[in-house]
C-alpha cells in the first residue's frame, strides 16, 4: 500500500496524480482534519502530529508514504525519517528549482501558508536552487481554508486572489509557485487572473513520477482506495466530486472513516 497524508484535502492533489501513474497501487489518504490547518501552527505541534499519523500508516502496512503537505514536510519529514529510518518517504516541497530554471525574468513567486513562508526549509530551498534568481515568498492566509470550505467559486476570494497577484506580476515575476497542495484546487480561480504574464508550477505530477520509482511491488494490489480522517470522514468523501475527483470513487473500498489519531 502506498499512504497519503494532509492535514485536510490538499493532498488530494497529489493522491489524484498518483491514483493516475498507479492504477493497480492499493492507497490510503489519510486526512488530520480534526487539526487542521497546519498552516497556522507551530512546527513542534505539526512534528507531534506527523509522527502520530505516519505512525499509523506504518503499522498499517504502507510501503510508501507521501507527506503530501509543504507546511508538514518543511516542520517535520526529517523528524519523521529519523523516528522511522528503514520506512520509505516522500515529502512534498514547492517547485523552486523548476521555476528558477524555467524563469527568463529572474523573478519568481511562491505562494505559501504562513507556517511554509517562515520556514528554514524553505529558505534552504530557495538558497540552493534559486541563487541567481529573485524570489518573493507571498503567505496566503486562509487559501486552504477556502479549499477545505469547498469556497472556490466565491467572487471575493477572486478579488483578494487579484490583490495577491497583481503586484507580483506588475514586478516581472513569470513563475508562481504553488506551495501547497490546496492551492491546486484554486488554479481554476488563479489562472484568469494571471493569464499570459506567468506559469503556474504545481509538483504533484513529479511527486507521483517519484513514487512510481520507488513503489515497487506496492503499485501491484487491487487498486482500491481507503479514505481515512481524524473528524468528519463523511466531509472528505463529499469532497472528491466537489473538487473534480469523482472519478476516484470507483477505487473507493467502503465508505470514508473516522480513526482516532
Amino acid at each position: 500500500m502506498i499512504g497519503v497524508f494532509d492535514s485536510g484535502l490538499g493532498g488530494l492533489s497529489v493522491l489524484a496524480a498518483i491514483a493516475r501513474g498507479l492504477p493497480t497501487a492499493d492507497l490510503i489518504y489519510f486526512a488530520d482534519t480534526a487539526h487542521l490547518p497546519y498552516g497556522d501552527k507551530e512546527d513542534g505541534y505539526i512534528r507531534r502530529r506527523v509522527l502520530r499519523i505516519g505512525g499509523r500508516l506504518v503499522d498499517a502496512g504502507c510501503g510508501v508514504i507521501v507527506v503530501a503537505c509543504n507546511t508538514a514536510t518543511a516542520a517535520a519529514v526529517a523528524a519523521f525519517r529519523e523516528h522511522f529510518p528503514e520506512q520509505v518517504v516522500v515529502g512534498i516541497e514547492p517547485g523552486v528549482k523548476p521555476a528558477a530554471a524555467l524563469s527568463r525574468s529572474g523573478r519568481i513567486a511562491v505562494l505559501a501558508t504562513e507556517s511554509t513562508a517562515r520556514s528554514e526549509r524553505l529558505a534552504d530551498l530557495i538558497r540552493q536552487h534559486a541563487g541567481s534568481v529573485h524570489v518573493h515568498v507571498e503567505a496566503c492566509p486562509g487559501w486552504a481554508t477556502r479549499v477545505e470550505t469547498l469556497q472556490l467559486d466565491d467572487p471575493d476570494f477572486a478579488a483578494e486572489a487579484r490583490r495577491h497577484l497583481t503586484p507580483l506580476l506588475d514586478s516581472g515575476v513569470d513563475q508562481i509557485v504553488l506551495g501547497c497542495t490546496h492551492y491546486t484546487f484554486l488554479a481554476p480561480v488563479l489562472q484568469p487572473i494571471i493569464d499570459q504574464r506567468a506559469a503556474l508550477v504545481d509538483v504533484a505530477d513529479a511527486v507521483a513520477r517519484q513514487c512510481v520509482r520507488l513503489a515497487g511491488t506496492d503499485a501491484l494490489g487491487g487498486g482500491d482506495l481507503t479514505l481515512l480522517a481524524t473528524a468528519h470522514p463523511e466531509r472528505l468523501q463529499a469532497a472528491l466530486p466537489a473538487l473534480g475527483l469523482g472519478w476516484l470513487r470507483h477505487r473507493l473500498r467502503g465508505a470514508a472513516r473516522l480513526i482516532v489519531a
